[in-house]
């Protein structure tokens, strides 16, 4: 025990008699430990931030018929979506399709969920807003200009042998297929139509990775007979990529900054043994060998590894944080491991850094250093 305290009394005593120099050592090893601590927060939590950011750009997993079906029942919808870990359900719209007239002009109605819908396609641009009360619609921008109607407007539609009124709550701009549909909530739809408890298609917005997905649809196309459901692709496969760029460029900047934090920490150790070579020398004289002298570097470099890594633990946190909100406006979830991983590895750095310079203060001759040589 009393070998153990006087070398951390030496260690902390060279450290303090080169205070300038050691200064800028655990400057450079906190920084690193910064970056390397931020980097990993935010490598960690890029799955969970991309895949909320990305569900934003609409569904990622739809469930159809299976074989000869026309429709899906409500207890295979039920069952299909079930299947679907709640945690990671965004929304799970349903769809049924009808071909309706106003004024004796075709167009394509849609029943759905409102609200799910909203939660599948929160990039859809509405003028007016989402029905909220029965006997409202949602045009598209196409079938407002072919029938000149805006949001307020009443009108009569034909279907399923009769006749039912209406009003647009709101007309929808996507730039796609949508601007041609007339949507209108499930109740109204059933209503009118005279056909409960079916859907045409189920578009899911699920928050997973390009695998979990996979899983998910080969789950549901196994326990669930009558549903079929199919990953859309250019989604996912984007949102695997662009995550992978992600993680390659992360890990690109902590190899960088390691390198430069061992890089600053060698070249303060070389100085060190520079200015301690008569120390070395009389070191050596009075019968210190190579391998306590090692030592004695080692723990220098692992003292200041340790205390900068402290500090990078906390302050990466932080960083991360910030970037977190400043690129996704989302908190970060912060992971206790993180500390004693960054300090780990900021040890273990500034062990590597110590190698040269103990290997030229293993080469120091006392002799030559005595004589002021």
């Amino acid at each position: 025990m009393k070998r153990e305290r006087f070398y951390l009394k030496m260690a902390f005593g060279s450290l303090l008699r080169g205070r300038s120099r050691m200064a800028a050592a655990l400057l450079g090893v906190g920084i690193g430990a910064t970056v390397l601590s931020g980097l990993i927060s935010v490598w960690r939590d890029i799955p969970r931030q991309m895949g909320q950011e990305f569900r934003s750009y609409g569904v990622n997993l739809v469930i159809v018929p299976a074989g000869e079906n026309s429709s899906l029942d409500s207890d295979t919808a039920r069952k299909a979506v079930s299947l679907i870990p709640a945690a990671s359900l965004t929304g799970a719209a349903p769809y049924r399709y009808r071909l309706v007239k106003i004024n004796e002009r075709p167009f394509m109605s849609a029943g759905t969920d409102f609200g799910e819908l909203q939660k599948t396609n929160p990039w859809w641009f509405v003028l007016g807003g989402f029905p909220q009360n029965e006997g409202e619609v949602l045009i598209g921008r196409e079938v407002a200009d072919t029938i000149r109607f805006v949001s307020g407007s009443s009108f009569t539609v034909s279907g399923g042998g009769q006749n039912m009124n209406f009003t647009v709550s709101g007309i929808v701009q996507t730039g796609g297929a949508e601007e041609a549909f007339i949507f209108m909530s499930m109740p109204d739809f059933e209503a009118m139509t005279g056909e409960s408890g079916l859907a045409d298609v189920i578009e899911c917005s699920i928050a997973a990775s390009g695998d979990s997905l996979r899983s998910l649809s080969d789950a549901i196309n196994a326990s669930v007979p009558g549903a079929v459901s199919r990953r859309v692709l250019r989604l996912t496969e984007s949102e695997d990529t662009v995550l992978g760029k992600l993680r390659a460029l992360v890990f690109i900047v902590t190899a960088i900054t390691l390198l430069l934090t061992m890089i600053c920490v060698a070249t303060t150790m070389m100085a060190a043994v520079a200015e301690r070579r008569r120390e070395i020398g009389l070191k050596k004289a009075l019968g210190a060998s190579n391998t306590s002298l090692a030592l004695e570097f080692l723990g220098e470099g692992a003292l200041i590894g340790f205390l900068g890594g402290i500090l990078g633990a906390g302050f990466g946190f932080v960083f991360a944080e910030a970037a977190s909100q400043n690129v996704f406006s989302r908190a970060l979830v912060f992971n206790p491991l993180l500390i004693p991983l960054t300090v780990i590895v900021s040890v273990l750095i500034t062990g590597i850094a110590c190698l040269f310079p103990v290997r030229s203060a293993a080469e120091v001759d006392p002799a030559i250093v005595l004589r002021g040589e």
